[in-house]
């Protein structure tokens, strides 16, 4: 059997390699781990993921066909857990990056329900920002 413990990377094809290296660095606070160019892989840790931009001009995007577009996004989300989900905190960040804050919900993920956002990256890439399951919230 095999067991599965976390993500370790996701891929994403990417149109504008450096607007989606802005928006996950200076937004989401990774930083750049490995460049690649030769090949066109940029590496952005996140915790203890990584998230590989993979320009489709390049080699390795050129492999995977066509460029993500309104007919056809790369995948429907991906989710990133935040530690210490403070609201107000995490909205005013995202307005003062000029992007639009979610409404926060309670949804289920991998350590239960708990707070929840989504936001778009630049290339339009559906980005959910999770918080601690409920009952290891901040008052609860």
């Amino acid at each position: 059997m095999i067991k599965l413990r976390e993500i370790d990377h996701l891929v994403l094809r990417v149109v504008d390699p450096e607007a989606m290296t802005g928006f996950y660095c200076d937004v989401l606070g990774m930083t750049v781990e490995r460049r690649r160019d030769d090949i066109g892989l940029i590496q952005l840790r996140a915790g203890r993921s990584l998230l590989d931009l993979v320009p489709v001009d390049g080699k390795l995007g050129r492999e995977g066909g066509a460029a993500p577009g309104a007919e056809g996004l790369n995948l429907d989300h991906l989710c990133f857990r935040v530690e210490d989900f403070d609201e107000d905190a995490i909205v005013e960040h995202l307005r003062a990056h000029g992007v639009d804050p979610g409404s926060v919900t309670e949804r289920y993920g991998a350590e239960g329900y708990g707070p929840s956002m989504y936001v778009e990256d630049p290339e339009g890439n559906t980005v959910e920002l999770k918080g601690p399951p409920a009952e290891h919230a901040a008052g609860k």
